[in-house]
């Protein structure tokens, strides 16, 4: 048995303590003990690496060991048999100790590292963009789901994940695993993964999710932009695709007045683009690509077949278009809708 962390005279009173296993570690519990640190209960507990029974139930909280998942006793581990908890939410993937914990704690991991209010909506939607884009694959992986069925060998290997990076870092076969050593090990392995997680959250709270509510006011408001609806106008430039057809999805809009333009500046020439939205998130297929008789034409040509002034482009395959300006893109939006 091994102890690590903050170690004060407080600490026999008061300070609370986390327990985990022993000798070689993975990225999930890495995590797990990593997002217990980020609450209000366990910011400054201590560690203790064991798989002894009487050790692990002097600590508070145990973590993927002890062969009990119980809330109530806070004992999260996931190798016991008949383990069969998922995240829900349309999720169903098995769980690991990171989901496990992420699941019971992560809004208040989110809400602390972002600054927002717990009952604040975006924090539900950055806890489950962060378990979808995130912590997901780390269960998986650790409990051994392939992300694919196929009987075809790879082309080449991934050892450049995030689980991949934490098993790198247990001692070699041919080097000492002395406890205390190892115990530096798994600190180093837990924070590589918390500053991933965090900057992760980083990303989607302060770049992803502005995007989100562009896209959104740009929905909400394209009845404005032209009485069908068929065309969305976003006055900056914002990754669009994604929120789409989440939000689409989320507000049950109909297919038949589902949005077939977008417009939006380029984001580093000054002209605007006006681009078909696909019929999927990954599609090369439009739902109503731009005019055939427009694709692969530039310049004046292009200006003067379709009658719009100040035309760049569009493309052999009609998905996106450009224009010097906001009007002309727009003007050939409302012109591609009747054709």
């Amino acid at each position: 048995m091994s102890q690590t962390g903050p170690a004060t005279k407080k600490q026999r009173m008061d300070v609370k303590t986390i327990g985990t296993h022993n000798g070689t570690f993975h990225c999930d519990e890495a995590l797990a003990v990593f997002l217990l640190r980020q609450t209000d209960t366990y910011k400054d507990a201590s560690l203790k690496r064991s798989r002894d029974p009487a050790v692990l139930d002097d600590c508070d909280i145990v973590v993927d060991v002890g062969a009990v998942y119980d809330e109530s006793k806070h004992r999260f581990d996931h190798h016991q048999r008949g383990f069969t908890e998922v995240f829900g939410h349309g999720f169903s993937t098995k769980l690991s100790s990171a989901g496990l914990v992420y699941k019971h704690f992560g809004k208040e991991v989110v809400a602390s590292a972002t600054g927002l209010e717990p009952s604040d909506k975006k924090v539900d939607t950055l806890w489950l963009k962060m378990y979808k884009e995130f912590i997901e694959a780390l269960d998986a992986i650790d409990n051994g789901i392939s992300q694919y069925s196929s009987q075809e060998q790879p082309k080449y290997r991934n050892r450049t994940d995030l689980s991949s990076r934490v098993g790198w870092l247990n001692p070699r076969w041919n080097e000492s695993t002395e406890s205390q050593k190892v115990d530096t090990l798994f600190l180093k392995a837990s924070q590589l993964t918390g500053d991933e997680f965090l900057g992760r959250l980083d990303y989607y709270a302060n770049a992803w999710l502005p995007a989100r509510d562009l896209v959104l006011a740009g929905l909400s408001s394209r009845q404005n932009i032209d009485d069908s609806g068929k065309i969305i106008l976003f006055e900056q430039f914002a990754p669009w695709k994604e929120h789409l057809f989440e939000l689409e999805a989320e507000q049950g809009i109909s297919e038949d007045e589902l949005p077939f333009y977008v417009i939006y500046p380029d984001e580093t020439g000054g002209n605007w683009r006006i681009q078909a939205v696909p019929v999927s998130p990954e599609s090369f297929d439009s739902r109503k690509a731009l005019p055939e008789k427009w694709r692969g034409m530039r310049d004046d040509e292009l200006s003067k077949i379709s009658g719009v002034d100040g035309c760049i482009f569009v493309h052999a395959s009609g998905f996106i278009g450009g224009n010097k300006t906001e009007e002309g893109a727009l003007n050939l939006a409302k012109l591609a809708l009747k054709m």
